[in-house]
């Protein structure tokens, strides 16, 4: 969400960053908050006139009452003064109630309009258009057949998708033996990784209130993402990001507590509304799974900076587990609304020989912060926004895929790097059943 200050002021600029986004349906949006803005400050201004004005008219009265007991005439002026005060307060109610509708007429479009992104940001319509930025390790195209990635696991007795769907239905999974503890090797690896750059490790709330939603993400990817508890304000976490930047709402943090740098588990829960296609079958795309997430909360001068050290401790895990990745550049179109800048961080599948998704890393600005109030003090205590920036630091089984297709050889075993070995109990190799 963007500083009405700065929409008001520089309409345009924002206009253009909407042109940029490919977002032209929003662009009334911009002319529609300022009418708001202007009507809900002259309602401001009008009411804090009256509230003055009844202070003075209350002296008056009771100079007026004082006078009545020598004056009886001053009784009459003293009734004519009292009808003006009620006249003055049925009119202060009616401004405060339509103070009260302007501001929430101006907080829903203001919700609506994307916040402006960086120079740096690459124009395009979708994600077609992302940018290539660079490649760590060598893509290698083995000279033997590659399997589905549900067939390697199945290979080690380590998936049940039969037995998921007939207890929650597509898009849920059962890990077992060797697959499930890689699973959850993976998971403590990453998290003793960012614990060893300095991040506090947490486990966050895995429900949140509406307000945080509506506080971390857009009313589309709300809407597209998370599933709401019947009856209650709770929703179910899609990435403990969401918890984990709530934990600081309302609050003002000493500029001595900043940066803070956390790791966060969590399980995730996702509608994955709209998700399609041959490479979503297995466990690609799901309605649930697990993922250790980065969080900063930062000062604004900062968070270009944490933004560079975020995605390379992605590509820097990665590479310690000998998958090949690539940096590709969001460009406009394909950022979420909140976003000042973000990049993915793709992972080479052998199988299909190209890259896919396995981390997104993103910047959003002041625009968490400005939504759920996080500010801190800076040197001069003056009180300042933060920047809060995010990035994933391994979400498996997705990047299980990435880790079973870069190790398997070709009779079927599949190699455990050096650096996982003492989370598989000193395990050098996964051995197919049938061996």
């Amino acid at each position: 969400m963007l500083d009405i200050r700065f929409i008001r002021e520089e309409p345009e600029a924002v206009k253009e960053n909407i042109k940029k986004k490919f977002q032209d349906s929003k662009l009334p949006l911009v002319d529609e908050v300022i009418d708001l803005d202007a009507k809900r400050r002259a309602a401001i201004a009008e009411a804090d006139q009256l509230r003055s004005n009844r202070n003075a008219l209350s002296k008056q009265i009771g100079m007026l009452m004082g006078q009545a007991k020598k004056d009886p005439a001053k009784l009459q002026e003293a009734e004519a003064v009292k009808a003006q005060v009620k006249e003055q307060a049925d009119r202060l109610a009616a401004l405060e109630e339509q103070e009260n509708e302007l501001e929430a007429e101006l907080h829903k479009r203001m919700l609506l309009i994307p916040q402006i992104i960086d120079p740096s940001v690459p124009i395009g319509k979708d994600d077609s258009e992302n940018v290539e930025v660079q490649r760590f390790g060598e893509a290698k195209v083995p000279d033997f057949p590659i399997p589905y990635h549900t067939e390697i696991m199945d290979s080690f007795g380590g998936i049940d998708l039969d037995a998921a769907g007939r207890v929650s239905g597509n898009g849920f999974y059962y890990l077992l033996g060797d697959i499930a503890r890689l699973h959850e090797a993976v998971l403590a690896y990453g998290r003793d990784f960012m614990i060893g750059k300095g991040f506090t490790y947490c486990i966050p709330p895995f429900m949140i209130h509406g307000n945080v939603v509506e506080g971390v993400m857009s009313q589309t990817d709300m809407d597209g993402m998370m599933y709401k508890i019947e009856g209650e304000d709770l929703y179910l976490i899609g990435t403990s990001e969401h918890s984990m930047i709530g934990r600081f709402i309302d609050q003002i943090l000493p500029n001595e507590k900043l940066p803070q740098t956390l790791t966060s588990y969590s399980p995730c829960f996702r509608k994955e509304k709209g998700a399609h296609g041959i490479e979503e079958r297995g466990v690609y795309r799901i309605h649930q799974f697990e993922k250790q997430e980065m969080i900063v909360v930062c000062k604004p001068e900062e968070s270009p900076m944490w933004y560079e050290k975020l995605w390379q401790f992605s590509v820097e895990l990665f590479r310690s587990l000998d998958i090949p990745v690539r940096q590709l550049e969001c460009c406009s179109g394909d950022l979420a609304d909140l976003k000042v800048k973000s990049c993915d961080i793709e992972a080479w599948s052998p199988r299909q020989q190209k890259y896919f998704e396995v981390c997104s890393c993103s910047n959003l600005g002041d625009a968490q912060a400005r939504r759920l109030r996080i500010r801190y003090k800076d040197e001069s205590g003056k009180t300042q926004l933060c920047h809060t920036l995010n990035n994933t630091c391994v979400a498996p089984p997705r990047m299980l895929i990435a880790f079973l297709e870069n190790n398997l050889r070709p009779d079927g075993t599949v190699v455990i790097p050096e650096v996982l070995r003492p989370y598989m109990g000193g395990t050098e190799e996964l051995v197919p059943k049938a061996r």
